[in-house]
C-alpha cells in the first residue's frame, strides 16, 4: 500500500510537471495518479471501517461480505483478507466481528465495550486467552445479548481485551452453542438450534 501510495504521488507530480511544460501525456498521467490516489483512500477508509465503530454510520455495509439467511442457516463468505466476519449487535451495538475457531472465548475491544455497556466482572482476575494470533490478556465480562444473522446468544462469557486493538472476535464458546458449524466453498455456514429473525427476541 505504502510502494503504490509513493507511485501515486510520483506520477502525479510528474504529470504536473510535464503538463506545465505542455507535454500531451502530462495531464493523462496526473489524471491516472489522481484516480490512484482516491482509490488507495477508499481502500484505507474500507479497512479502518472494518474495525473501528464510529465509522459504522459513514460506511455501515462497505468491507465486510454479505452475511446471508438461508434455510435456517447464516451464511458468511470469506473476506478478501481470508477470514470470516459478521456485523453483529452486541446489547444493541452493531459492530464487526472476527470469527475464529482458535479462539475460546469471545472478545470484545475496549472501544466496543464501552459503546455497549460491557464492564469486567468485579473482583475478576485477569484471564490469559489463546486466539489464532497468539495469547492474550484480557478481563471477564458478560454480554446480555450478541446475534447476527439468524444466530442469537444470551448472557455469553466474554472477556474485553486492550491487546486486540479494535478486532472483536466471536470465538468457540459462541460456536459451541450452535448445532452445527462447517466452511464449504470459502463459506462459513452458521445452524443455531433456535434460528432468531432480526425482530424476534429470544434464548440462543
Amino acid at each position: 500500500m505504502l510502494i503504490a501510495t509513493l507511485a501515486a504521488i510520483g506520477g502525479s507530480m510528474l504529470g504536473g510537471f510535464f503538463a506545465r511544460r505542455g507535454v500531451p501525456l502530462g495531464r493523462a498521467i496526473n489524471n491516472l495518479s489522481s484516480f490512484a490516489l482516491a482509490g488507495i483512500l477508499v481502500v484505507v477508509v474500507l479497512q479502518v471501517a472494518r474495525f473501528d465503530p464510529r465509522l459504522d454510520v459513514a460506511v455501515p455495509e462497505l468491507g465486510l461480505p454479505q452475511q446471508i439467511v438461508k434455510g435456517g442457516e447464516t451464511r458468511v463468505p470469506m473476506a478478501p483478507d481470508g477470514h470470516f466476519w459478521v456485523r453483529a449487535t452486541i446489547n444493541g451495538v452493531t459492530a464487526p466481528f472476527l470469527i475464529d475457531t482458535g479462539a475460546t472465548l469471545t472478545a470484545v475491544s475496549e472501544p466496543v465495550a464501552g459503546h455497549a455497556g460491557i464492564h469486567p466482572r468485579a473482583g475478576s482476575l485477569p484471564v490469559r486467552v489463546e486466539t489464532a494470533n497468539g495469547t492474550v490478556t484480557a478481563k471477564l465480562a458478560t454480554i446480555d445479548r450478541l446475534q447476527f444473522g439468524n444466530v442469537a446468544a444470551n448472557g455469553l462469557d466474554a472477556v474485553i481485551a486492550p491487546n486486540l486493538g479494535e478486532t472483536n472476535v466471536i470465538g468457540m464458546n459462541l460456536l459451541s452453542r450452535l448445532a452445527s458449524w462447517r466452511v464449504e466453498d470459502n463459506t462459513l455456514i452458521l445452524v443455531p438450534r433456535n434460528p432468531v429473525s432480526d425482530d424476534v427476541a429470544s434464548d440462543d
